[in-house]
């Protein structure tokens, strides 16, 4: 019981040192951050967000990402998230985090399941890093040309046997 409350307890200090909110009904920015993180945004929107280990460059956070994701669907890319709520309110983030759809990779559907305050705090987080920045190539229709590097997540390869 004590090693349950001492791991608590180190949670919560971490959480804390972290600057994340105490309580996921609060809407500020260091929940935004903390949905940022833990929703997966900076997997694709960051560009290098994996491979330093999960540091954050405010400078480039949530930016998009002009390399793109290939597949039957053609080639997609992660989006610069600052444009997309630089030019919109509060309430139509919520509206849009509520109702849109993209292509694969992104799972849009996890996103329809944050809570209001998750989402509103998610809008504070982007606002709050500054300029937008530039936007990222359009996306790519099956058979289009594709001018960038790309992932290929095209047709599963079976085994044989």
């Amino acid at each position: 019981m004590l090693r349950h409350a001492a791991i608590a307890v180190m949670g919560l200090a971490a959480t804390v040192g972290m600057g994340f909110a105490a309580s996921t009904d609060d809407v500020s920015v260091a929940n935004g951050l903390r949905i940022s993180i833990v929703g997966g945004c900076h997997d694709c929107h960051t560009v290098g967000y994996g491979e330093s280990g999960g540091k954050i460059d405010p400078a480039t956070a949530l930016k998009g990402n002009p390399v793109g994701y290939g597949g039957p669907w053609g080639v997609n890319y992660a989006k610069n998230l600052r444009i997309d709520a630089s030019k919109m309110t509060e309430d139509d983030w919520v509206n849009f985090l509520k109702t849109f759809t993209v292509g694969p990779p992104m799972p849009w559907y996890n996103v329809h399941a944050f809570t209001e305050a998750e989402m509103r705090s998610l809008y504070q987080y982007i606002k709050s890093l500054g300029e937008p920045g530039d936007p990222v190539p359009a996306d790519v229709p099956p058979g289009g040309k594709v001018t960038t590097p790309y992932v290929d997540l095209g047709t599963p390869i079976m085994p044989k046997g």
